[in-house]
């Protein structure tokens, strides 16, 4: 069992994929630092379900403008992390 009281929370700010309007975030990480869950705290905005933790996305976006910019978001992190390979 994991104890939670090491979970570290921690608020960040995030922009929209789209449109790079920002929004706060309320994150809880485990204490090697990988991502338990989060949520959009601003109003208009929300987790974009993704690969890649941490796409936030304005509520006004359809569908149709998100999925272009998180796919190559999480290509881009694909590839990045070959490189370090």
């Amino acid at each position: 069992m994991i104890n939670t009281s090491e979970n570290k929370i921690v608020d960040e700010i995030h922009g929209c994929i789209v449109c790079a309007n920002l929004f706060n975030v309320l994150a809880v990480y485990t204490p090697e630092g990988k991502l338990l869950d989060c949520t959009v705290t601003s109003p208009g905005g929300h987790i974009v379900q993704s690969d890649q933790p941490l796409l936030v996305a304005c509520d006004r976006h359809t569908p149709k403008e998100i999925e272009p910019r998180a796919l190559s978001k999480n290509k881009k992190t694909f590839d990045d992390e070959q490189e370090d390979e």
